[in-house]
């Protein structure tokens, strides 16, 4: 049940929706797929316009809260909200922030240790295929451009394996925020295609490593060598003279 927040001066009355719809996902312990208030129910409870009610279930849905259905069972509904909005939010921030590689990897450095530690005992038999995958696919000799770059993607992606399988929410979600911020944002210039050859080189042979203690659950080890291909990614990058890509915003919308 809806529960009618105080609300604040100068509030807006679709912002009070918002913040009473999102507490009652915790008091009334909803789950995604659950139902949630017409905007005539809405409207009745708290006494407002409909474009106040569509305004708070356009916003809830922009967040990735809700998701909207139409006909007979048409409505809004409870979503499990993905990582994907609140990693675009932020990175729209950062776009104007001036962030460079090294800021990034000061960052990566601490978390991605962290990160593997974690997994360490938890990947499954699909873990393991999805992470040899990848490794198989980067190991491939590649020379178009366009295979280079899948490469490339392919080396965040490890990365990415291991921070789904990371039982803690928040450092999953901050390491798959990195390889986003690394995918979205940094610019490999061409001119570099010497030093990025050596660079995806390191990274397959730090990943052949790490795959090979995980299975052996040796904590030191894949502590150890995390850390290490952290330092020389971080290296690699300073290197390759990553920047910071002016058209970004208008490449993710176009890629998404």
């Amino acid at each position: 049940m809806l529960n009618r927040p105080i609300r604040r001066k100068r509030q807006k009355l679709s912002d009070v929706i918002v913040e009473s719809v999102k507490r009652s996902i915790v008091t009334d312990a909803l789950k995604p797929g659950d139902r949630l208030p017409t905007e005539r129910e809405l409207m009745e409870s708290f006494q407002c316009s409909k474009g106040s009610a569509r305004e708070a279930l356009k916003a809830l849905e922009v967040e990735g809260l809700v998701s909207t259905r139409t006909g007979p069972s048409g409505g809004a509904y409870l979503n499990q909200a993905g990582t994907e909005p609140a990693s675009r939010a932020l990175r729209n921030y950062l776009h104007f922030q001036h962030l460079d590689g090294e800021q990034v990897y000061q960052l990566r450095k601490v978390i991605e240790v962290e990160l593997a530690v974690s997994v360490i005992g938890r990947l499954s038999a699909e873990d393991y295929q999805a992470l040899q995958a990848n490794v198989d696919l980067c190991s491939a000799p590649e020379d178009s451009e366009a295979g280079q770059r899948e490469q490339r993607l392919a080396e965040l992606e490890f990365h990415t394996l291991l921070a789904r399988a990371c039982p803690n929410p928040l450092l999953s979600f901050m390491a798959q925020f990195l390889n986003d911020l690394l995918r979205d944002l940094v610019v490999l210039k061409k001119a570099y295609k010497p030093k990025r050859k050596q660079f995806d080189a390191a990274n397959l042979d730090y990943h052949k490593q790490l795959l090979v203690a995980l299975r052996a659950e040796d904590e030191a080890q894949v502590r150890t060598l995390m850390h290490e291909h952290m330092c020389d990614a971080e290296h690699h990058m300073t290197a390759l003279e990553g920047q910071v890509n002016p058209h970004f915003l208008l490449e993710f919308d176009h890629h998404h």
